[in-house]
């Protein structure tokens, strides 16, 4: 038999619990309400930038992260690839990546949304991305890497490795170094962009306007320098 203090104690105590779990469960929800939102967003500017052709010629597809859509500009018609020459597109979409689950967003990888992206019939396709892998395992971005070339087989392509944002720094090399392999192996030209000094937001992590600028000028020299692959056929 309980003592009345003890019991008590005891109620107070499942109160405590029953607290904290509602208050867990109230964290949960709000943190999956505010993933939803910016999934949401992300998705409203992928589209928006989708709708946003600069330039004349060559037609060029630009398959991207948040860096190609320009997610903290004035504008998304300032996101670096607007600096590329040619009739360029932009596929885009913040958070993504060469892995699956690089984004919380669903399926949204450069593989997911390649297919569709390809519909506007390209002379040239850059892939541009790596910074959001940078937490993801090695076999996951190989993976995600040879579902793409798959998906690019016939197409000339150029891949563009991640530049070397602050917050992610440490990450960097080994995204760097997988990437440029898996590019060797296809017989794809890979841009290296980690050596670049670009100027970044206050979240360490995307490029000031004056980055951008930078970053599509030195990827427009670098790919005039030399010349889009299609990808070999291998077994994945």
């Amino acid at each position: 038999m309980l003592h009345r203090g003890n019991l008590r104690r005891l109620t107070g105590a499942s109160a405590v619990v029953l607290l904290l779990a509602a208050l867990m469960a109230f964290y949960a929800a709000d943190r999956a309400g505010a993933g939803a939102t910016r999934c949401q967003q992300h998705r409203i500017d992928s589209r928006d930038r989708a709708a946003i052709v600069t330039g004349d010629g060559e037609r060029v597809l630009v398959i991207g992260d948040s860096w190609s859509v320009g997610l903290g500009q004035d504008g998304l018609d300032q996101s670096w690839a607007a600096r590329l020459p040619g009739e360029v597109h932009v596929a885009g979409f913040s958070g993504s990546g060469f892995s699956a689950h690089a984004s919380m967003c669903g399926r949204v990888s450069f593989h997911d949304r390649a297919p569709t992206a390809l519909s506007m019939r390209p002379s040239l396709v850059v892939v541009e991305g790596g910074l959001n892998d940078y937490d993801q395992p090695a076999t996951a971005i190989d993976r995600g890497f040879r579902d793409l070339m798959a998906d690019l087989a016939g197409q000339r392509v150029v891949i563009v490795g991640p530049a070397d944002a602050p917050s992610r720094s440490r990450a960097v090399p080994r995204v760097d170094a997988l990437l440029a392999r898996l590019a060797a192996e296809y017989g794809v030209p890979y841009v290296r962009t980690s050596d670049l000094d670009l100027t970044y937001l206050e979240d360490r992590l995307h490029p000031t306007a004056d980055g951008h600028d930078e970053f599509g000028d030195a990827v427009a020299d670098r790919i005039a320098a030399l010349t889009p692959a299609r990808p070999a056929v291998l077994g994945r």
